[in-house]
């Protein structure tokens, strides 16, 4: 998959794509939806979103929301077969563009598209002006095609990139996963911790949880990849996500016990997949108090992998 950030670098065989526009916040079932809608025979399959999210732009303030960063949505995209991503730079020039320019400009005149997809409620340029419905006007006068998808419903619902976090703030893995079509995952880099763990007889793997929404506090069951390095593959582990509160930490993190694992996984990428909720966050009286209750925490995630 080629990575485009200036919609003016396009070389001629991206020219054509069909493309499929939003911000694929956690690339649900939805957005695979739109994607496969996007398939046309002999045109790369594109996708054109933009980085930071819009929101983060309009709200800096807020609580952090995203699925996943970027890196992340990129990895997940080139394994759903997308040859053209398109991430577009959203700064002042972007955000101010008019729904006519940022169609002239950068869907015509920078990539050349052919086809267009995006959901019903899909609005664009300077002050949302834009819609579904002028894109599709805008496409028979500029010669490119557009497909308008509903959003797609299951059996409780919509499923939205809104819907998933409701579902991992309520300590529901499960029921996110199915509007996901895969675990929600949350990957980088094991960084350096306070080694507690190597000393409770529970070595972890801690990773930051920077700019992304955190699901409810607790200790899951987890399906972890290691990407990349002399232990890459597929384990089972049990995870505590949050701030621990018997040492006080101030910024949430994820803290991950790997299941018949030994060796060093500093700097290493990791994939932790959020399987089953296992219990909140607690405070022990003693470190002995600790230990069982990870042996039980432990126990649980091996049940829970297993079902």
């Amino acid at each position: 998959m080629r990575v485009l950030r200036d919609p003016q670098f396009t070389l001629p065989q991206d020219r054509g794509a069909s493309v499929a526009i939003g911000n694929f916040d956690g690339v649900h079932l939805g957005h695979q939806h739109v994607l496969n809608l996007a398939k046309r025979p002999g045109a790369p399959l594109g996708v054109v979103t933009f980085e930071p999210h819009p929101r983060e732009v309009f709200a800096p303030d807020a609580p952090p929301f995203r699925l996943m960063n970027a890196t992340a949505r990129a990895s997940r995209l080139d394994k759903l077969g997308v040859d053209l991503l398109a991430e577009l730079p959203f700064e002042d020039r972007l955000s101010n563009l008019s729904a006519e320019a940022f169609v002239t400009d950068i869907l015509v005149g920078g990539l050349g598209i052919s086809h267009v997809v995006v959901g019903a409620d899909f609005c664009f340029g300077k002050g949302r002006a834009g819609n579904a419905v002028l894109l599709e006007k805008m496409g028979e006068v500029h010669g490119f095609d557009v497909t308008i998808v509903p959003l797609l419903e299951r059996d409780n619902g919509a499923v939205s990139s809104t819907a998933i976090r409701r579902a991992l703030t309520d300590g529901r893995p499960r029921d996110a996963a199915q509007m996901l079509g895969h675990w929600h995952r949350i990957e980088g880099p094991v960084l350096h911790g306070e080694k507690r763990g190597r000393e409770l007889g529970y070595p972890t793997a801690n990773m930051a949880l920077d700019n992304l929404h955190v699901p409810k506090p607790g200790v899951y069951a987890v399906t972890v990849d290691i990407r990349d390095g002399a232990h890459a593959g597929s384990y089972g582990g049990v995870a505590n996500l949050g701030y621990r509160p018997m040492f006080e930490l101030q910024k949430p993190n994820l803290e991950t016990h790997l299941f018949e694992f030994s060796g060093d996984l500093y700097g290493t990428d990791l994939s932790v997949g959020l399987v089953e909720y296992l219990r909140g966050e607690g405070k022990f009286d003693t470190l002995d108090a600790l230990i069982t209750q990870m042996d039980a925490d432990s126990a649980a995630a091996r049940a829970a992998l297993k079902s």
